[in-house]
């Protein structure tokens, strides 16, 4: 007996028409990336329905673990292969039902008997399952139509095949189905679950981020870093630039009156990463804000800072409030991270009253005095590069 198999099911996925074999294409890449620490790991892509197999017990536990994670599965099944002698079927499967949460539950065997020269019927291969997994889980009842777990056996030439537990997958589609866009990366609790989202509808993410020594310091930019560690565990590698800050941002408080400089900052922003993303090829810039949450989230606001560019700006967060941000931070593991307390340049030049309705005309007109241009030109061009994940040899680099 071992679990040597996995069943996956598309979900999303199997809505697609002529383009779907692009999509499981993807997918398929996707887990080959995710897993290449895993070299026992082979895959079969179907149509319908995908499967991986692997020998290695080890290897097997890692993908198990790691699987849900992945973008584009709906759910999935272990499989468990066991030989054709029906007392050994009969130990596989009341094994595999007790692994799972029995009390109160229904319970029935399916059978598929694609081997005709197995001995046993498919009714006597249920009857006897059956018979042996309700024997010795009294808990358990009987459903034919709708139970909660559904045993599957199948006979083939070579091994019988079991499953019955069904584990939920990320669902949505597979990373960069849906293009590259770049994301910015503050180091709160919003950008990042910003970023999983746009994951989660298959877009490929570049991410980028102010820097802004000695005003911000190196745990605030390592913060970042694993920040930027956490969303690349989706099955897509990810690209962090790193932008040094400090000479715009000094300027903008030098040039724009105070109470405007947190929708200049913004701006200028939003102008070095427009920048990027014509470097990167990513054709939107996704960022965090949620409407009304600080002053620079304000319709108003957010008019100004649109102004500078006419890239598409995704905003997956526009509708939620704090408190959903915050549970799917903790969901994703991103939330202990991001309250780590080094703050971004963002939080650290806040004013004490910042507009919430800056005028556009107003603030384009403060920094026409400055060749912010050249600047933001020099810090696109010094900007620092670096790709996740990471190896543990450069994650122990980082920290020197």
């Amino acid at each position: 007996m071992k679990t040597n198999q996995i069943l996956i099911r598309y979900g999303e996925l199997s809505t697609k028409g002529r383009n779907r074999k692009a999509f499981i294409s993807r997918l398929r890449n996707n887990i080959q990336t995710l897993f290449s620490d895993v070299p026992a790991l082979r895959i079969k892509a179907e149509r319908d329905r995908m499967f991986l197999f692997c020998d290695d017990e080890q290897g097997m536990e890692n993908v198990l673990e790691r699987l849900p994670q992945v973008f584009g599965i709906q759910s999935f099944s272990p499989v468990t292969q066991t030989s054709l002698e029906l007392d050994e079927m009969k130990h596989t499967a009341l094994s595999i039902v007790r692994k799972m949460d029995t009390a109160g539950k229904s319970f029935k065997v399916s059978v598929k008997r694609p081997y005709k020269d197995f001995p046993y019927e498919k009714p006597e291969i249920m009857r006897a399952i059956g018979g042996h997994v309700l024997g010795n889980t009294p808990e358990l009842t009987v459903a034919m139509k709708n139970p909660d777990i559904d045993l599957n056996v199948e006979i083939r030439q070579d091994a019988a095949y079991m499953m019955a537990e069904t584990i939920q997958g990320a669902a949505g589609l597979p990373i960069g189905a849906g293009g590259r866009a770049l994301l910015m990366l503050s180091g709160g609790i919003d950008s990042p679950v910003a970023g999983y989202h746009m994951l989660k509808r298959g877009v490929r993410l570049e991410l980028i981020h102010f820097f802004s020594p000695p005003f911000t310091t190196e745990r605030a930019k390592e913060k970042v870093l694993d920040l930027a560690e956490k969303l690349s565990g989706f099955g897509s590698p990810v690209t962090l630039h790193i932008i040094p800050f400090t000479e715009i941002q000094q300027e903008v408080h030098k040039q724009v009156p105070d109470n405007m400089t947190m929708t200049s900052t913004r701006r200028m922003m939003m102008r070095i990463a427009d920048a990027v993303r014509a470097k990167t090829d990513a054709k939107a810039i996704i960022t965090g804000e949620s409407l009304g949450q600080v002053a620079s989230q304000t319709l108003e606001s957010l008019q100004a800072i649109n102004a500078v560019t006419t890239t598409p700006i995704l905003r997956p967060l526009i509708a939620q409030d704090k408190l959903e941000i915050i549970e799917t931070a903790q969901a994703i593991g991103t939330y202990d991270i991001s309250i780590r307390p080094y703050e971004d340049c963002c939080t650290i030049f806040t004013p004490a009253n910042p507009k919430t309705k800056p005028k556009t005309d107003k603030v384009e007109h403060y920094e026409s005095f400055v060749s912010f241009g050249e600047m933001i030109d020099q810090a696109v061009a010094e900007r620092e590069v670096i790709e996740f994940p990471r190896k543990k040899q450069q994650r122990f680099e980082d920290l020197l």
